[in-house]
């Protein structure tokens, strides 16, 4: 490919990834296809049956759905979406709601049978709503990612059918083109004038979220603990402030993130770390920005072979990324990067993902600080060297390595995270 064409398809991965969603994005996932059953039903339904997979039910579980009165769960989720979700929305179906429909909600749970069983089509992420109103059906699918509907059928017609097979590493065109180099290269020619809205809402967003964090009584409130507790130095603020929007997050809280392959976790790890150091180094805002691009395409490198749900905690790509993006803020470039990401690798990778919820916001300082602490022994000469456990000679060897371990090391971890997590409890 030319700079140009890499420029353009690099451009296009940072807006189809960095999109606003409002809550944990799995409940908002069941939500949106909720919604938009309803919509395709044509009146509000009187029962609904939800087929979704295991890693729906591990991520739905303990999280707070925004805009619900406080409520949890698949069932929640699901009726949230028919009684007041905006299809169109997508990932800020529920950004609508009104106080009166917060009521409607819990009268709904109560009033209709909602079922939740196991999705039997092996796809790691899906989720099937079936409602019905008398005579009347409608259907819905999401598989692969948040928005990817592949199915719509009302009263047995198929009004949408889109092809799905999920292999081993099911991502999205273009994905291959990435490089630590090449990512590095792109961001320090990238026209600002076009990646700068992409960036600044994020900037935007994701801080507003933190300081809510820090501000409110959500979660744990690991950001507050991590600033009590060690001061605030920039290294501790880092971690703070990304855990602090996690703690909103993860509780409910009904501002929205801007999102990195597929979860507002990822897009909080990412983002804010760099944004706190940047305003500690003075930095100008170009240099921000170009840092951030660095930042994201660094973390969507790093997902990409490990997939969208997995047994491997997301937020400890993000962590890396993040301190992908702090050491090009540092004067770092491809060669301190791969560096940087490599001894991160090292420390934090295998890092479990047993769900959403509360302790996401301490597993993501974990994950700041492992990048954090990669990125201070590049800098000051030392380095993990292949043969070192999972690492290999090259970044792009390591990064494979990774995602060999996630997606295929780690699928029995995940299974037995799932049966932990749900025995003797309703799937829901």
């Amino acid at each position: 490919m030319t700079d140009a064409q890499l420029d353009a398809l690099f451009l296009d991965i940072l807006r189809q990834e960095l999109v606003p969603a409002m809550g944990c994005t799995e409940p908002i996932a069941v939500a949106y296809a909720a919604a938009l059953a309803r919509e395709t039903l044509g009146t509000i339904p009187r029962e609904a049956t939800l087929f979704v997979s295991a890693n729906i039910v591990k991520n739905v579980k303990s999280v707070v759905v925004p805009h619900t009165g406080g409520l949890r769960g698949i069932p929640a989720a699901a009726a949230a979406g028919i009684v007041a979700g905006d299809a169109e929305a997508e990932l800020q179906v529920l950004s609508r709601v009104t106080e009166a429909q917060i009521g409607e909600m819990a009268r709904y749970l109560e009033e209709t049978p909602i079922r939740v069983l196991p999705s039997e089509s092996g796809y790691v992420f899906d989720i099937q709503v079936e409602v019905r109103a008398g005579e009347h059906r409608a259907f819905v699918q999401i598989a692969g990612k948040h928005t990817n509907v592949i199915r719509v059928e009302r009263d047995g017609e198929v009004l949408l059918e889109k092809p799905w097979v999920e292999t081993a590493q099911t991502a999205a065109p273009g994905r291959e083109e990435l490089s630590i180099e090449r990512i590095v290269d792109f961001a320090g020619r990238v026209s600002l004038e076009e990646a700068a809205p992409i960036l600044d809402r994020q900037i935007a967003y994701n801080t507003a979220i933190a300081r809510e964090g820090l501000r409110g009584d959500w979660g744990a409130g690991i950001g507050k603990v991590l600033l009590r507790a060690y001061g605030k130095d920039v290294h501790n603020r880092a971690k703070a402030m990304a855990a602090a929007g996690s703690d909103a997050r993860m509780s409910g809280c009904e501002l929205p993130v801007v999102i990195n392959s597929g979860s507002g976790n990822q897009g909080l790890t990412t983002s804010l770390p760099v944004i706190v150091y940047a305003e500690e180094l003075h930095a100008s805002r170009e240099l921000l920005l170009r840092a951030l691009v660095v930042a994201n395409l660094t973390t969507i490198h790093l997902k990409t072979g490990i997939g969208c749900l997995s047994a491997y905690c997301g937020a400890t790509s993000a962590g890396c990324g993040a301190a992908a993006g702090i050491t090009y803020l540092y004067g770092g470039r491809s060669h301190e990067v791969a560096h940087t990401v490599v001894n991160a690798v090292a420390i934090n990778s295998g890092m479990i993902c047993d769900g959403a919820k509360a302790s996401c916001a301490a597993k993501i300082a974990s994950a700041v600080e492992a990048g954090l602490l990669g990125m201070q022994m590049q800098m000051q000469g030392t380095q993990f060297y292949g043969g070192d456990g999972i690492l290999v000679k090259g970044v792009e060897n390591t990064i494979a390595n990774v995602g060999r371990l996630a997606r295929v090391g780690m699928k029995e971890t995940d299974k037995e995270i799932i049966h932990i997590m749900i025995d003797g409890n309703s799937p829901c």
